[in-house]
């Protein structure tokens, strides 16, 4: 039998350290040897140049730290195989090649490239969801971004009134409403809210079509036991003030609706949008943030396992010796989590299969927090096996809730011989 003298070509990788501006790539041989450094812009005749220099040297596997953007869709378009290696291993694979442990782009690009040569096994190629998948994170993550900010603006609307304006902070339930706002658009000092009486209070909640269902002699009443605000001359110096931030929050408040509308959309046009709406008290947006963060490339979750370890609402073990520690696991993708987390939260309330799972877990002494992550454990399971089969959840067929509810009937009666 003959034998080829050159039975393996010489296996070549690299890492591209992704930065805002430009962006260190490294290429290694398969000792580990450099066999070329370059640094490119961030534009498009940059990237284009990044991957026709790797494609003339031989590479076909590259690391990188961030999974998303036009780097990685250049590099995944020129049909080279992407690995994605979080920052934090990163930061902790350094000190593999010194002790040092200085940040450095090119030698960053050098670590991820030389991983990629030795640790090919341990990593996992990276998958990309479709556009349609990618476009839905993209909405869902603004509406969040946006609901964050119009916490922050009410709060500072708020403090701002409880120095200037105490009685408008607390009139309604919230001081964020469409009435609060409506009201502090009309009566924006204390001065303006004094020529207020019952009966001209109840004429002017008509006239904007208050629902609240508070008496209008009760409103009255707040305004009147409240702390006096600001008046005079600075009164007004602070009213401007006023209708700014209720600017703010009612310009969030649009936009909130507006993508709402846009996710909803969306939503109803995807293929695996059946799958995530039958989930209970998931509703619209919370149906599609899960399956934003999720997504709908089936080959990144292989097993249910894998899904909850990323989600990180699997518990991490560690030990040494005879000593055995379960603690919270801090690497995970923390939009997923909270994704997770927030359905799961929730479901309780309208299934009774995850709200006796959530009691006897908060029963064993879990704070509420442990006891939803335990709950998201079991949620994803069962949606891991839903999104694979590409199967709506259904209740009648979900055997723990079945025989829970089949616990609770009570017991007929038996005849008497």
């Amino acid at each position: 039998m003959s034998i080829d003298p050159n039975p393996t070509a010489m296996r070549v990788t690299a890492g591209v350290d992704w930065a805002k501006d430009d962006h260190a790539v490294c290429v290694v041989g398969d000792q580990g040897e450099v066999l070329d450094r370059f640094t490119v812009p961030h534009d498009a005749a940059g990237l284009k140049r990044m991957a026709a220099k790797l494609l003339r040297a031989g590479v076909e596997q590259v690391g990188i730290e961030r999974g998303d953007g036009p780097v990685v869709q250049t590099l995944m378009h020129a049909g080279l195989t992407v690995f994605v290696i979080p920052p934090g291993q990163v930061k902790n694979l350094r000190s593999r090649y010194g002790s040092a442990g200085n940040k450095d782009d090119r030698f960053d690009a050098y670590v991820l490239a030389d991983v990629v040569r030795t640790d090919v096994r341990r990593l996992r190629p990276m998958l990309v969801d479709s556009e349609q998948t990618i476009a839905l994170r993209g909405s869902v993550r603004a509406r969040r971004d946006l609901v964050t900010h119009r916490v922050a603006a009410a709060n500072q609307l708020r403090a701002h009134l409880q120095l200037v304006f105490p009685a408008a902070a607390t009139l309604f339930a919230d001081i964020d409403s469409p009435i609060t706002l409506t009201f502090l658009g009309r009566f924006t000092t204390q001065q303006a809210a004094d020529w207020l009486s019952p009966k001209r209070l109840a004429v002017w909640l008509r006239s904007v079509s208050y629902s609240g269902g508070v008496d209008p002699a009760v409103l009255h009443a707040r305004l009147l036991a409240a702390p006096r605000g600001v008046t005079g001359e600075p009164a007004g110096i602070h009213a401007g003030t006023t209708t700014a931030l209720v600017a703010v929050l009612r310009t969030l408040t649009a936009q909130i609706q507006i993508l709402a509308a846009s996710i909803g959309e969306q939503l109803n046009a995807h293929p695996d949008a059946p799958i995530f709406t039958s989930l209970p008290r998931s509703g619209t947006v919370r149906a599609a943030r899960l399956l934003a963060e999720i997504g709908d490339a089936r080959g990144r979750f292989p097993t249910r396992e894998s899904l909850t370890c990323l989600a990180g609402v699997a518990p991490s073990t560690r030990q040494s010796g005879k000593v055995k520690t379960v603690m919270f696991r801090w690497g995970a993708d923390k939009q997923l989590r909270d994704a997770l987390c927030d359905f799961a939260g929730d479901s309780r309330r309208a299934n009774p299969w995850a709200a006796d799972l959530y009691a006897k877990a908060t029963a064993r002494g879990c704070d509420h927090p442990h006891a939803v992550r335990i709950l998201a454990r079991a949620w994803a399971h069962i949606i891991w096996r839903c999104w694979q089969d590409n199967t709506p959840y259904n209740p009648a067929t979900h055997g723990a809730l079945q025989t829970l509810l089949n616990q609770n009937q009570p017991t007929a009666a038996r005849p008497r011989g």
